[in-house]
């Protein structure tokens, strides 16, 4: 059969020996075979690939989205104990009635601990959707533990007291007294703004517009 595959005529393949054109058959099948995969089948191989990452990659979605949805319930009750909790916090704040005489107390209180004060001035109140604060500018003397007295002093009011700090520099004091201490710059307390206040506030922006 080699010798007739190699005298074979291409020309004339009719005429070759029946096992001549019977491999050439077989290998043009081959051929055709062969380039059918790396034309089609091989491309359609891909695009499975793909399309198999993508549907792994939704069903992860597709899972996590419905564990979130299956604790939907659990986290919607963990929000409003949440906002029930803050609701409660805000509220031990002092009122806009109680601001002033807060000042008061927690001036007195940095006095009765020893902290002399140079300066406290409660600046203008800067009101937000359901509290205000107040900046207040301090220059006061005493020692570290009068201080950390003054902070516990506070603490125990009988409303809730929050100091933030801005701006505020500790330095040693000028004088004898080797243990004094200058803490100067601005603090901000705050209050609770009522459902009223809220209400009033409002109005006073709309009418304040439209005039």
């Amino acid at each position: 059969m080699l010798n007739d595959i190699r005298d074979l005529d291409f020309e004339d393949v009719g005429s070759a020996p029946l096992p001549a054109r019977a491999f050439l058959i077989i290998l043009l099948a081959v051929v055709i075979v062969v380039a059918g995969y790396f034309l089609l089948i091989k491309d359609k191989q891909e695009e499975i690939r793909r399309v198999q990452g993508a549907e792994l990659t939704l069903r992860q979605q597709f899972e996590f989205k419905q564990q979130k949805a299956a604790n939907l319930e659990s986290y919607r009750k963990q929000l409003a104990d949440m906002e029930e909790m803050l609701e409660v916090m805000v509220r031990r704040l002092p009122g806009k009635t109680e601001m002033d005489k807060l000042l008061v107390d927690v001036s007195q209180t940095a006095l009765g601990v020893g902290i002399k004060n140079d300066l406290f001035r409660p600046g203008a109140e800067i009101i937000h959707d359901f509290y205000a604060e107040k900046p207040i500018t301090i220059r006061m003397r005493g020692s570290f533990h009068q201080f950390g007295d003054f902070v516990g002093s506070v603490a125990s009011l009988p409303r809730v007291v929050i100091l933030t700090m801005n701006d505020i520099a500790m330095k040693k004091a000028k004088g004898d007294n080797p243990d004094e201490l200058v803490l100067e710059g601005t603090v901000k307390t705050y209050r609770y703004v009522d459902e009223d206040e809220s209400a009033e506030i409002a109005a006073a922006k709309t009418q304040g517009g439209g005039s």
